[in-house]
């Protein structure tokens, strides 16, 4: 009888698990801080508190990944430009990972524009789900060109453990501290749909 590598398991089993485990406690004891951010969205920015965004998640299938509002009228709002610098806004993920949308760590998902230009090698990218944080994000995030991304995000694929989920997730908790750039503008998002027409 084979064996089952200790990475099969974890990535198979244990992997949903601890995101079932992680996204429930952390919804229960983020359950205030969701409400008062709701409450300061409606009156400091007078806008609805949460976004909704369709997204390419596990297998290529569409989901809407949960945000809190940070923009009106295309313009970033006060309270929004906070909650992006501080990651806050991407904190409703929880809510996605309990329901089996996401995970904790795994690549970012993206807008389904850029799983319609990806080819074969490319779409390896979307055999996990997707997460809340990622390898890209801590390797430099908007600093990287679509292709290091992808080839961050498929590194990722190859050593998905527990050790490397832990790993990223602290160095994530150093990149918030340190207020790195947590937008992503659409010109960016145009140029890498650009590159990736090839």
């Amino acid at each position: 009888m084979k064996k089952v590598s200790k990475k099969t398991l974890y990535n198979k089993y244990f992997k949903r698990l601890l995101d079932i485990i992680t996204s429930f406690i952390g919804i229960v004891i983020l359950l205030p801080v969701y409400l008062l951010i709701m409450l300061l969205i409606i009156i400091i920015d007078k806008n609805t508190p949460i976004y909704l965004q369709r997204r390419t998640g596990l297998q290529g299938k569409e989901f809407n990944i949960i945000k809190f509002q940070t923009f009106k009228y295309d313009d970033i709002t006060k309270l929004g430009s906070f909650l992006r610098q501080t990651s806050l806004d991407e904190i409703p993920q929880f809510i996605n990972v309990l329901i089996g949308q996401m995970s904790i760590v795994g690549p970012r998902p993206w807008i389904p524009d850029y799983y319609q230009r990806f080819n074969e090698y490319e779409k390896k990218r979307v055999t996990v789900r997707p997460g809340i944080v990622g390898l890209a994000q801590v390797n430099g995030r908007n600093k990287l060109n679509i292709f290091q991304k992808i080839e961050y995000d498929l590194e990722y694929i190859k050593k998905i453990s527990l050790k490397e989920d832990l790993k990223i997730i602290i160095r994530s908790l150093k990149v918030i501290v340190s207020k790195e750039e947590n937008e992503e503008p659409d010109t960016y998002i145009r140029n890498e749909l650009m590159e990736l027409e090839r």
